[in-house]
């Protein structure tokens, strides 16, 4: 048996908009599920009676309609590697639609279309076999003029869940088939346009534009704004036009027609091409601030719904994304559209992948196999012909995660031929032989310093012709910085190399949406599934739900993150404040559609305010602008002075109103500690000031009328995703949160040692030690009265012994036995912020609601970390606890959930909040890293035992006070 391509589908073609006429077959469908392809039915079942049929919605997933349950894998398939036959298992649904045939489609040729039919399918019209399909996200047409009717025609579609197909449609994904995108009948007038090409090229030199028109039948182009009106056919020069690029997405309408037909299209000029190793657009180099972009929705499934997709990618604009990576296959056709005229750069990604053959170190791998060579070739020619017009795409993507092979450069050939305008990428040969771009994964930092410095060193004598191939290409990280859960770390490093390096030209984040799905839980609310939630004998678990929003778009703080570090402005205040330091990242214009509007706050009141004149500041240049004297005068602060320059929208766009604040830069002055003195009491080992102890073991219980406990020593955290991995640097070691269990830090036990006061102090020491082990921390805690309600806590942590592993964090955690109500604090907010995830983040007066205390992740763990808090009140039902440092700024987490609940959970939907409120004071903490894909935590972000010192002034209010 041979891998087959699809049969009887008509040659690809453009996706075009045309004033023919057009009949929506989408809607209830009749449908028959079968268990495998033995098992379905034979005989006339193309045209027998579906009326006991049950009901389906297309476009739509059969699995996601009660008919079955998804499973989602990786790169595991889920049945035997053994090309190229499918399991025996394997679901076969049958559907029927009965339509007539509108009466604007009659009597002329007519094509049926399917954008989208998960894996393979069979075609039957009236009886008629029309052909068979593969590629699951390609478009599929036929010819059916001889078979349709005026009325009573009955289509029917036989699917099956996995086919030969399937071996190269492994991407890291839900398995969900079905006819999922849109069936369409298309009338197709005598003398019509079939086919449109049009590349529209731009000469940065002289600003004019050029159109190669290749039609298949006599036409005429006409584009009003250009005042073009010639014969549709070969190269047509069009004078000056504005081009077209992600920063300025100029379209002009365009419309080729004949006597039958009128096309509409939306032409961008723009040229692509790379130069001494650098990515140019329109003779600039660029810079791709990316994501790569599955489509997800997490109740359809792959269905698209016009409304969502533009407000996701108004979303991405408003985080300062310019680019998508349409991972890995072709998205929705009117996605490209959007692209087009929202503004993005695109890798248009074949649909293919053939991951699973890494199980078997890549042996009997198609895409080295001859016998595969023309279903490679015609997923790429499906992918290429029908996105050919849109000009945000500027690369053509072989696919992903495929191996090496012979076939993959005969796609890339094919390509180059049939479209020179565009590059070709392919990340999975390093080698890039056959590639325009040299493209990695999860490459470490110290590679991607190395490649970006080969442009700027001399080559070894000894390279080969490869090497020296590779060393002309501009490089991109595909995929870099893994969104899942609290991540990902380590990204503003990776950018800061691709700004001083002029060969790299980013990257694009995995990725950008998590592919929860939504499910019915047993009391009825809704909740987010993933891998092994349906009982797969095969899954990656939540391997799935890692992205930088959530699947119902919510913003997790990694895009938050990302959107500051790759922020097409940097501001930067000179030391004295006298002048504000600008540098313009943007690629292709001036600053001059934002507006920059400072402000100063002192102890949180505004005492000035102004506006900052940036106009004429050239793209890829710095410059740097007085500022008035009201932003730098020296004032009296209690706890900080703070001047904030942020730069933002001057107008309304289609993606955000004015105003949106597109970067954000500060100068912070702190105040000076001024050591309070002591109240006049005296201190007992159950009392000191407002603060009352337990005097059998020296812990707080009651500040004021607050009940509260502690502190109590914490170096350990309720794992991230990325602690549960092994970093890529780090293969041979095993995970963080594996290490931290081996080394005893996630069940610490404390011993008391003294109480003794002294005047009006009380002086307790503990060791907190580790289970099997003879490593602990000695802890002394001095404890002041200041007044009635406050005292003042002296903090000494040593370490003890030989420790085997990094912390996760040293600090000091309370419990209060009442449920958190919110935050008020100053510090870095509003969201949350690690040591290597701290970009997004500013210095102000925050509030906190409790909603926003964590973050809502749907495996659950560590979440939430404030940084840089120098004050902050923790509100409670009970009343409220405030805390001021008197020494150096600390982490603050609040939490509705101790870490051993959060790290036994594996759903957030079961998660129960046990009425308490925990309360985390952290002198050091560790990053998040990004080792579920990636290197792991950056030493410089990593927390060596060590010891730790820290003053606070610790005040309780009652409730409502």
């Amino acid at each position: 048996m041979h891998p087959q391509v699809s049969a009887g589908t008509l040659t690809p073609r453009a996706r075009l908009t045309s004033d023919a006429p057009e009949q929506l077959l989408d809607g209830k469908w009749r449908f028959r599920l079968s268990s495998s392809l033995r098992g379905a039915p034979a005989g006339e079942w193309q045209t027998a009676n579906s009326a006991h049929w049950a009901e389906i919605d297309v476009p739509g997933h059969w699995n996601l309609q009660g008919f079955e349950s998804p499973a989602y894998s990786n790169h595991q398939m889920p049945f035997p590697l053994d090309p190229p036959y499918p399991p025996d298992v394997n679901q076969i649904g049958d559907y029927r639609v009965d339509f007539d045939t509108d009466a604007a489609l009659q009597r002329q040729r007519v094509v049926l279309r399917f954008d989208g039919i998960e894996s393979a399918a069979e075609i039957w019209l009236n009886g008629d076999l029309l052909g068979t399909t593969r590629g699951s996200r390609l478009t599929q047409e036929f010819d059916v003029t001889a078979s349709l009717r005026e009325s009573g025609n009955q289509l029917a579609v036989r699917v099956m869940q996995f086919s030969d197909a399937s071996y190269i449609e492994d991407q890291d994904m839900w398995w969900l088939p079905g006819i999922f995108r849109s069936v369409t009948l298309l009338a197709r007038p005598e003398g019509g346009l079939d086919d449109v090409f049009v590349i529209a090229d731009y000469d940065p030199a002289t600003g004019a534009g050029m159109l190669d028109v290749q039609v298949d039948v006599d036409a005429r182009l006409t584009i009003p704004a250009l005042n073009v009106d010639a014969v549709a056919k070969g190269q047509i020069k069009v004078g000056p036009v504005e081009p077209w690029s992600a920063e300025t997405p100029t379209l002009y309408d365009a419309e080729i027609s004949t006597s039958t037909e009128k096309v509409r299209l939306r032409i961008g000029f723009r040229r692509v091409h790379t130069e001494g190793a650098r990515l140019f657009v329109n003779g600039r180099p660029i810079m791709l601030r990316g994501v790569n972009r599955h489509e997800h929705n997490p109740d359809k499934g792959r269905v698209f719904e016009p409304e969502r997709v533009r407000a996701e990618l108004s979303l991405m604009k408003r985080h300062n994304i310019n680019a998508v990576r349409t991972s890995h296959y072709p998205p929705h056709p009117e996605v490209l559209d959007l692209f087009d005229e929202l503004g993005f750069y695109i890798i248009d990604e074949c649909d293919l992948e053939s991951h699973g053959f890494e199980h078997s170190e890549w042996r009997r791998n198609p895409s080295n196999d001859d016998a595969w060579r023309e279903a490679y070739l015609d997923r790429i020619r499906r992918t290429v012909n029908r996105d050919k017009n849109h000009p945000s795409v500027i690369m053509w993507s072989l696919g992903n995660e495929a191996g090496t092979g012979a076939n993959l450069e005969a796609m890339s050939a094919w390509v180059k031929s049939f479209d020179p305008s565009r590059l070709v990428h392919y990340e999975g040969d390093w080698s890039s032989t056959y590639v325009d771009v040299y493209s990695r994964m999860y490459a470490s930092h110290e590679e991607v310093v190395q490649i970006g410095r080969e442009t700027e060193e001399p080559a070894p004598i000894a390279a080969t012709a490869a090497e020296m191939h590779r060393r002309t290409l501009p490089f991109i990280q595909c995929e870099f910085g893994h969104a899942m859960g609290n991540g990902p770390g380590g990204v503003a490093e990776y950018w800061d190399l691709f700004e001083q390096h002029p060969r790299l030209a980013g990257g694009f984040i995995w990725e950008w949406i998590e592919h929860g799905l939504a499910v019915a839980g047993a009391d009825g609310a809704r909740r987010i599934a993933y891998g092994g939630d349906f009982g797969e004998v095969v899954h990656d678990g939540n391997f799935v739900i890692d992205g930088l929003v959530s699947a119902d778009l919510e913003p997790r703080p990694g895009l938050i993150d990302y959107a500051a570090i790759i922020a097409p402005v940097r501001i930067a205040v000179a030391a004295d404040r006298s002048r504000v330091e600008l540098a313009n990242r943007y690629d292709m214009v001036t600053l001059d559609h934002l507006e920059l509007v400072w402000r100063r706050k002192v102890d949180g009141v505004e005492v000035a305010s102004g506006v900052l004149e940036a106009s004429g500041i050239e793209p890829r240049s710095r410059t740097s602008i007085p500022l008035a004297e009201a932003a730098s005068d020296v004032v009296e602060t209690k706890i900080a002075d703070v001047l904030t320059i942020e730069a933002r929208l001057r107008d309304r766009t289609s993606w955000a109103p004015a105003g949106h604040v597109v970067s954000v830069g500060e100068d912070v002055r702190a105040a000076s500690q001024e050591l309070p003195e002591p109240a006049d009491v005296v201190a007992t080992t159950s009392r000191v000031g407002a603060a009352s102890f337990n005097a059998v073991d020296g812990a707080l219980t009651a500040l004021g009328e607050l009940p509260i406990a502690g502190p109590s020593v914490g170096i350990w955290r309720a794992p991230t995703d990325n602690d549960r991995y092994p970093g890529w640097d780090e293969v041979d070691l095993p995970p963080f949160a594996d290490r931290w269990h081996e080394s005893g830090i996630d069940r610490t036990v404390s011993r008391f040692i003294s109480a003794e006061p002294e005047s009006a102090s009380l002086t307790v020491r503990t060791r907190t030690g580790t289970p099997i082990r003879e490593t602990g921390i000695e802890g002394t805690f001095t404890w002041t009265a200041l007044s009635s309600t406050a005292v003042r806590l002296d903090v000494t942590l040593e370490p003890r012994g030989n420790w085997t592993a990094d912390w996760a964090r040293l600090g000091l955690d309370f419990v209060i036995p009442s449920p958190p109500q919110g935050l008020e604090f100053f510090g870095l907010g509003p969201g949350q912020s690690y040591p290597d995830s701290a970009s997004g983040v500013s210095h102000d007066w925050w509030s906190v609601e409790r909603k926003d205390l964590t973050v809502d992740h749907v495996r659950p763990q560590e979440s939430g970390s404030r940084r840089d808090v120098r004050e902050a009140t923790v509100q409670t039902d009970a009343g409220a606890l405030t805390v001021r440092t008197l020494s150096q700024p600390f982490a603050l987490t609040i939490s509705p959930h101790s870490r051993q609940t959060l790290a036994a959970t594996t759903h957030n939907a079961d998660l129960v909040a046990d009425g308490n409120t925990y309360v985390s004071i952290d002198i050091a903490q560790s990053g998040v890293g990004t080792a579920t894909c990636g290197p792991g935590i950056l030493q410089r972000y990593r927390v060596a035992p060590q010891p730790g010192r820290i003053s606070l002034i610790l005040s309780a209010a009652p409730t409502g006070s």
